[in-house]
Parts: structure tokens; sequence; C-alpha cells
């Protein structure tokens, strides 16, 4: 049985909302239209839902007096949202045409569509979401890739994936959202011997003491329960997963923030953001690891 036929045999379910909080995320994401979302995905049609990375280029966004001015920053911030993808897909290893790849909490679907055009290969996306689900699959269909992206109405620590089938799996800022532990022996059950897992993501940093202030912000925010650094390596350890790689990409991530903080698409956290990376409470986190 391949890993897209186990959800195609009739009758079949499929593992959604197991809990009264997934329940409750399920319905966060799917009344979820922030423009920050949306309009930075129309600059090209990759619809991310994490935040970027790297050096602001000021020539692209030009002066400020620029009447042009808001819609540069929104290419430049959409542009450093897909550089993060680029980063999480550099650390997956060699994955072939002929592989499989999953992106557990896929949101609306722009690194699954990244993936493959780099790959050749097949992603699948899982998502509480019944609106981030029908969103990313029309818009494979709308690039004739519906074949190779495909999103499901799935739950992460349940995946309707075959034991072993998976050559690369990830988190991408959606780790916050369930129990470590349960989460990585789902993504090593179905990873083969071998298979890399890649998670970038917000964690508290263990030397601070304690979540800070304004990580509680964040979680209220976002209605998360930011995991400690610490927590992810422990976890990973437990089941299988060992780290290859961990970076810190807080001073990569920084400048993203403060330009985002000037523009039209404020939601009110970018503060939050801000402080808790320069107090050092935060941590922007990439974490490759190798299931033995």
């Amino acid at each position: 049985m391949s890993v897209t036929d186990d959800i195609t045999t009739p009758g079949n379910t499929i593992p959604g909302p197991a809990t009264p909080y997934q329940g409750d995320i399920a319905r966060y994401w799917d009344h979820e239209a922030r423009p920050v979302n949306l309009r930075l995905g129309d600059v090209d049609g990759l619809y991310h839902h994490h935040y970027g990375i790297g050096e602001i280029d000021q020539a692209a966004i030009g002066d400020p007096a620029d009447s042009e001015r808001e819609k540069k920053v929104i290419a430049e911030l959409h542009r450093l949202e897909s550089a993060q993808a680029d980063v999480l897909l550099d650390h997956l290893g060699d994955i072939r045409a002929d592989h499989t790849l999953v992106d557990a909490g896929c949101g609306r679907g722009g690194s699954m569509v990244m993936a493959h055009q780099r790959f050749g290969c097949k992603v699948e996306g899982l998502t509480l979401s019944t609106q981030q689900a029908d969103f990313g699959n029309k818009r494979a269909a709308e690039l004739g890739i519906g074949g190779f992206v495909r999103s499901r109405v799935a739950n992460m620590l349940n995946m309707p994936i075959e034991t072993g089938s998976v050559a690369g799996s990830w988190n991408n800022e959606s780790s916050m959202y369930v129990d470590l532990h349960d989460l990585f022996a789902e993504h090593s059950r179905v990873l083969s011997v071998g298979g890399r897992y890649v998670t970038i993501t917000g964690c508290w940093n263990p030397r601070y003491g304690q979540p800070s202030k304004w990580v509680s912000q964040i979680n209220a925010h976002f209605e998360c329960n930011i995991h400690s650094r610490r927590e992810y390596l422990r976890a990973m350890a437990d089941n299988r997963l060992v780290p290859q790689a961990v970076i810190d990409l807080t001073p990569d991530t920084l400048p993203y923030w403060e330009l985002r903080a000037t523009t039209s698409l404020v939601t009110g956290i970018e503060e939050a953001f801000i402080e808790s990376y320069k107090d050092g409470s935060f941590q922007y986190v990439l974490i490759a690891a190798d299931r033995v």
C-alpha cells in the first residue's frame, strides 16, 4: 500500500481533532484570514504561515517617502518568508523524485509547493483546518501539481500515513500546538530509517529560567503552548530522532519582525516577538534530526 492509498479507500476515516483543544485550534485556523498571511501570499501565489529570515534588502524597499513603499515592503517580507522555507528544505538532505515528504501543520501549503518544485516528489500536508486544506488543494490544482501536492484534514498525532514510508517530514512553526513526545513518536513512526525530520520553531530559552511575559503573550495570541529548547531535544532523544544540526536563527529573524512592525499589516504581537528575541527569553531555532 502506498502513502496515498490509505486515504482513498471508501469509508476510511481521516483522523481529525481528537480533543476539545484540537477542536478549538481547528476553529481558530478555519476562521483566520489575517492580511499579513494573505497579502504576502498574493505576491507570487505562495501562501505561508511562518515568519521570515535574512537581511532586509534596503534597495528593494526604497525610500520611506515612496508612494509604493508599502507594496515593496510586503514583497520583501514575503521574500524573507520564502527564504525561511528554503532553509528548512536545505536541511532535508538527499530527497529524490520518488520520495514522499510530509508537512505536519501545513497551513495553506506554500512550503509544500516549494518542496515539490525543488525535489519533484510527492508532498502530503496535514492540517486540522478544513479551510486551509481546501485553500492549499485549490492552489495546487491551479499550479497543475495536484497529483503531487495534497493537503488533508488530519491530526499530526495520528497521521493517515503508512509506517516507514516517508523520506522526510517537518513542522514549520506548528509544533507548539501539540505534546512533543506524541508528535515525535508519530514522525518517528512514519519516517523510514535514515529519514530526516526538520523543525523550525520558536521556543523559550531555558537559560532565562521560565517563560517570560512576552512568551505568555505569544501563547495567548495564537492559543498555543510554546515549548523550551530543552524539551525538543529530550523528546527527540526519546523517539529515535538524533539531531544533526541545531541552529539559532534568532538574529536572522529579527530584521523580519522589525520591518513588519512598520507596516499596516501589524497584528499587535510584533512587540512581544521583538522584545523577547532581544532579551534572550525566546529563540527561533532550526533542528534537523535523523530517524535511527
